[in-house]
């Protein structure tokens, strides 16, 4: 069964970066959109960005501009990275896979604590 595994976060000062990186555990085909989502305490997920097999991307208001989301399509990896981090980029943060081949796949991953803290 494949899993995706995220690493890369931890506690960083305000104004800083980190550089998230989702990779799946076993082989994957055929992977459409790549996304990543982020979930605050108390708050429901939302989507941070994503990019499509052709590299497009799209990003959500509060991080254009500081955060940028990439892929590896022979890795079939995903990268996020955050720069100019803020205070409420406090938040556990998931990648997702989606296959379209047969009917809509997701495949997520457990996620990965980003704090931004002085």
């Amino acid at each position: 069964q494949v899993q995706l595994v995220e690493s890369g976060g931890g506690l960083v000062q305000p104004g800083g970066s980190l550089r998230l990186s989702c990779a799946a555990s076993g082989i994957i085909f055929s992977i459409d959109a790549m996304a990543w989502y982020r979930q605050a305490p108390g708050k429901q997920r939302e989507l941070v960005a994503t990019i499509t097999r052709g590299g497009r991307t799209n990003y959500a208001d509060s991080v254009k501009g500081r955060f940028t989301i990439s892929r590896d399509n022979a890795k079939n990896a995903l990268y996020l990275q955050m720069n100019s981090l803020k205070p409420e980029d406090t938040a556990v943060y998931y990648c997702k896979f989606r296959r379209t081949v047969a009917g809509i796949e997701d495949y997520w991953g457990q996620g990965t604590q980003v704090t931004v803290s002085s």
